[in-house]
């Protein structure tokens, strides 16, 4: 098949055209700075050349949208806004106008789109959608609003050849440098791996190995339409959550945080505390519901995993520094 991804060339993207390049597909990635083999330039906010990509290809796969890895400024929360709504618009344009639209389009969305909550997980059927819960901070519900917009920009697009599928997602786990995994596991190594703000906020995180393969299996089930939860069906306490990531790591002891010190972190981090302290409790329930299996259900496997990964890639990256040993002279 051919794949378009706008906005591939992030953490998600990475790890899809990973996978989806390995299973035989050809993989063409929209971007503002192509660099690579099967990159194309677009700008995300206006019809040009690219659209020609999605002409004849067979699904789209729109992951573009400003990164979440800032501060949540008025200024930042802005251009989330608007890159994943421009986004979002100009891709639905581009399948109006094909001669030969593709048969399905996955857009990128968010499990923060559902409430802080700590009482029940949400599935697509039953979850509480946020935005007012109370007691929180009120710029949390400008997420909540993004998440709403960015699907209906979808809703709202003239495709009726398209069926279209709103994906979303929890944090994606990966052994990949610069993502999520990655600074999660460094805090941990530095023993500031321990429960933030008492730790009972939940955790939803899908393994990226499970996020690929629910893509692909949302490709092949026709009558999947609209909203569907990517995360792995067990969310776990914060608490738990980075207990089962240390004992992966071998690591005793993490020290614990309270909310004004994960401010401190987030700021450190370049991120926002709304990523630490919002309990995510999500659940794929129509995941599950049309069959789909998981390999990694439960965390601590997970993550167990991802960390023979990351040792196995630092393994090979210190024999290629190192170079090949020169075999003894002879006596």
């Amino acid at each position: 098949m051919k794949i378009v991804m706008p906005g591939g060339t992030g953490q998600v993207g990475t790890v899809l055209k990973r996978e989806l390049t390995a299973a035989g597909h050809d993989v063409v990635v929209l971007t503002r700075r192509p660099a690579a083999p099967g990159e194309v330039a677009w700008d995300g906010r206006t019809l040009g050349p690219w659209a020609g990509e999605i002409d004849g290809s067979d699904v789209v796969v729109n992951l573009a949208g400003r990164s979440v890895s800032c501060r949540y400024t008025a200024t930042n929360l802005r251009a989330m806004m608007d890159s994943r709504v421009d986004s979002a618009r100009v891709v639905g344009e581009a399948i109006a106008a094909a001669a030969r639209p593709p048969r399905l389009w996955l857009q990128m969305s968010t499990a923060t789109v559902y409430a802080h909550r700590y009482d029940a997980p949400n599935d697509e059927r039953t979850g509480v959608i946020g935005g007012a819960e109370p007691g929180v901070p009120g710029y949390w519900a400008y997420s909540v609003d993004i998440a709403k917009a960015w699907e209906r920009a979808q809703e709202e697009a003239d495709t009726p050849h398209t069926r279209k599928v709103a994906l979303r997602s929890a944090m994606v786990m990966s052994p990949d440098r610069g993502g999520v995994f990655d600074v999660l596991l460094r805090l941990a190594r530095l023993g500031l791996g321990g429960p933030v703000a008492g730790g009972a906020q939940y955790v939803s995180w899908i393994h990226d190995r499970d996020f690929a393969r629910a893509v692909a299996f949302l490709v092949e089930r026709d009558h999947l339409t609209g909203p569907v939860n990517l995360a792995a069906p067990e969310p776990l306490p914060q608490r738990m959550f980075m207990h089962d990531l240390r004992a992966a790591w071998g690591v005793p002891v993490g020290l614990p945080a309270t909310a004004w010190m994960a401010g401190l972190g987030a700021l450190a981090l370049r991120s926002d505390t709304e990523l630490l302290l919002k309990s995510r409790r999500v659940v794929p329930g129509r995941l599950l519901d049309a069959g789909f299996a998981f390999d990694h259900p439960r965390w601590d496997g997970a993550a167990a995993d991802l960390v023979a990964r990351v040792r196995a890639g630092r393994a090979r990256r210190g024999h290629r520094r190192s170079g090949p040993v020169a075999p003894p002279l002879p006596s």
